[in-house]
């Protein structure tokens, strides 16, 4: 892959957005809002009502790596912790020694040819689980679905897995909802939709970067290594999203945590060697350049659930006071919408434009992973 060099000024020409971005991406990550409504469509075609006519099962489990495998953590997010069974998703070629036939396994793979995804459904199969299945039409794991009776779901990918997100959770949402363990009507399903394509608006190549929040959030993390904070499971699982489109669109790094948990271990990194400003950095010094200490360094963003509990809300204002206090660059991403699905859908469009301008700044093609295909190239070959 060759850079076209870092440069901010790329922002701000809609043209050499478009150039530096030939694969697409943003127009793949436009598309968020048209996905959640023709999953929906899919899936209720598909007939995934017919899930609950075997009643409520005692566990779920997701199986999906990568793109896919959000999907699961997104579920289990909009599920929320009042939900009656534990969802979980598996990231491997194994199912856990307890899952049996009382339970239902999910195994998404947009491109249907996952290999991991495949050892699972089948093995799932073999145990007796009832199963659903959600990927590509015509694929490996569509024939699987064939061969062992399972509901298959198609999905149509809109470029790369990670950019089929909604069309991968909402026959996921669906189905927790004909089961009653989500409370996602389809009024629901269109609100998301419509708040998604606000984002759009908002994050398009033609805003200039002082009115467009991603445009400008890229800029902010130029240069620095960005721990990224959920103040909630649901604010969570975005965190994880955000470092994971990092890698994948930026190919740039990303630290995920969650709070409280975040405040026993990852805050001392605050004093640490990519802190800014740390207290034995010249914290006497009233006149040091702060400005120029904050240039490179940490860089803490906080995605704030709306619903955080008051505990965490105390001990996020703390740590953003902390981070301050030592040089490190803090940027809030709050979540939007009152219905988790909505709130959890705002900070991860708001984080997708995020990387792929970031990525664009930087000179880097968002739209390749050649280092995950020469990985499978050479598992492969061994």
């Amino acid at each position: 892959m060759v850079s076209q060099g870092v440069d901010a000024g790329r922002l701000d020409d809609p043209g050499a957005i478009e150039a530096a971005d030939p694969g697409g991406m943003l127009r793949q990550v436009a598309s968020s809002a048209a996905q959640i409504r023709e999953a929906a469509r899919l899936a209720a075609e598909a007939g995934v009502r017919t899930l609950a006519e075997d009643g409520r099962p005692r566990a779920i489990v997701v199986s999906g790596m990568g793109g896919s495998g959000i999907s699961g953590d997104v579920l289990a997010a909009v599920c929320g912790l009042g939900c009656p069974v534990p969802i979980v998703t598996v990231r491997g070629h194994r199912l856990p020694g307890w899952v049996g036939a009382s339970d239902l396994v999910m195994a998404v793979s947009c491109s249907g040819g996952t290999e991991e995804t495949l050892a699972v459904a089948a093995e799932a199969a073999r145990r007796g689980c009832r199963l659903l299945f959600v990927g590509g039409s015509g694929s490996p794991l569509a024939r699987l679905a064939e061969q062992t009776r399972a509901l298959f779901v198609p999905v149509r990918s809109v470029g790369q897995p990670r950019s089929t997100l909604w069309g991968l959770t909402v026959p996921l949402l669906m189905a927790a909802r004909t089961l009653g363990l989500a409370d996602v009507p389809d009024a629901v399903l269109e609100s998301a939709a419509a708040r998604l394509e606000d984002v759009a608006h908002q994050c398009r190549p033609a805003s200039e970067p002082f009115v467009n929040p991603a445009k400008r959030i890229a800029l902010e993390l130029m240069g620095d290594v960005p721990l990224v904070w959920g103040t909630s499971p649901l604010a969570g699982t975005a965190a994880y999203r955000f470092c994971c489109q990092l890698n994948e669109n930026a190919k740039y790094p990303g630290v995920h945590g969650e709070l409280p948990e975040a405040g026993h271990n990852q805050v001392v990194a605050f004093d640490g060697f990519f802190a800014s400003g740390g207290p034995v950095a010249g914290a006497d010094d009233f006149f040091r350049d702060r400005e120029e200490e904050a240039e490179h360094g940490l860089h803490l963003v906080v995605m704030r659930d709306r619903e955080e509990d008051p505990r965490v809300g105390v001990r996020r204002e703390v740590a953003v006071g902390l981070a301050r206090e030592r040089g490190v660059a803090v940027t809030e991403i709050p979540a939007e919408g009152d219905h988790p699905l909505e709130r959890i859908a705002t900070m991860i469009a708001l984080a997708d434009y995020i990387t792929v301008y970031l990525a664009i700044a930087l000179g880097v093609d968002p739209t390749p992973v050649s280092a995950i295909h020469e990985l499978k190239t050479r598992v492969a070959g061994t």
